[in-house]
């Protein structure tokens, strides 16, 4: 009876403090970001400008800074390259038919990777027969640099349009598929239950729930496979194409003209970073604004 007593004037022990969550990054204003985003290019800027006055030689790799067009001299060419006027050469006013051309290319390339990747990839990470026949497969060629399929991309298709869509395709494939895969393996089992307990049928399962549940990884792997593909690009327009992004880089290259050299590689980095936008765009439309992309 004493021990009762004891144990009920005994004070209760408070209860712990909730744990407080972890804030969110602010993002800050969108003129905060633009100049946030501008004191690197501004740095890299002036290192450019003052290695190449100054012949700097990077050491390790190399490189020597001396060798380089100045950052002038590559604004002049592009504007050149874009709308002529400047140095009124085999370059000038060439941009925007070859942009179009690559860009083209890039496209069909990743359209059919993507037809193909997605579907596959999303079957392979929901049933095990899928996964067991492809995955040696894709795992066998997947680590097959697209530099070892050029020779007989060559003997087997020639050289053109159709052997650079091939290893475009070919590049962007692994990363689609792989992004599809992890995407479908990683659905929640109690969405998967609750679509069933709702009266879905195998396939309705599939497309209503593991498809929008998926899509996360999906586009990660599908923009990883974009920007690939325009990494191929200027290796499939290295040889036997006379238009494209690619083939003026390789152009400039023989003629040694550095700066068209640099302003290839501009055009083609602002044209990834484009599509990358482009489709983060298409999605965001495609899903209503739902927060599956982020």
């Amino acid at each position: 009876m004493a021990q009762a007593i004891v144990t009920d004037l005994a004070p209760t022990p408070s209860p712990a403090p909730p744990r407080r969550r972890p804030r969110p990054l602010s993002r800050g204003s969108a003129l905060n970001r633009v100049l946030l985003g501008s004191i690197v290019p501004v740095l890299f800027l002036i290192l450019w400008q003052v290695g190449r006055e100054q012949a700097w030689e990077i050491p390790v790799v190399g490189i020597r800074m001396g060798f380089l067009p100045s950052p002038a001299e590559v604004v002049a060419s592009l504007w050149d390259y874009a709308f002529g006027g400047v140095h009124d050469d085999a370059f000038s006013g060439d941009l925007w038919v070859n942009l179009g051309t690559s860009s083209l290319r890039v496209l069909v390339g990743f359209t059919i990777a993507s037809a193909i990747a997605v579907p596959l990839g999303i079957l392979m990470g929901r049933y095990y027969t899928m996964d067991a026949l492809f995955d040696p497969f894709i795992n066998l060629f997947r680590p097959i640099p697209a530099t070892a399929w050029v020779p007989l991309v060559g003997l087997l298709i020639g050289w053109g349009d159709q052997a650079t869509i091939f290893l475009i395709a070919l590049s962007a494939f692994f990363p689609i598929v792989l992004g599809a895969i992890s995407g479908s393996k990683e659905v929640p089992p109690r969405l998967i239950e609750a679509g069933r307990m709702l009266g879905a049928r195998r396939w309705e399962v599939l497309a209503q729930v593991v498809v929008p549940a998926s899509a996360p990884a999906v586009v990660n792997g599908m923009r990883v496979g974009l920007g690939i593909a325009w990494v191929v690009l200027v290796l499939g327009e290295g040889v036997g194409v006379s238009v494209g992004l690619g083939a003026n880089i390789i152009l400039a290259r023989d003629v040694v003209r550095t700066d068209m050299v640099v302003v290839g590689m501009m055009v083609v980095g602002v044209a990834g970073f484009l599509s990358d936008r482009i489709l983060m765009g298409a999605f965001r439309l495609f899903t209503r604004g739902r927060p599956l992309i982020k």
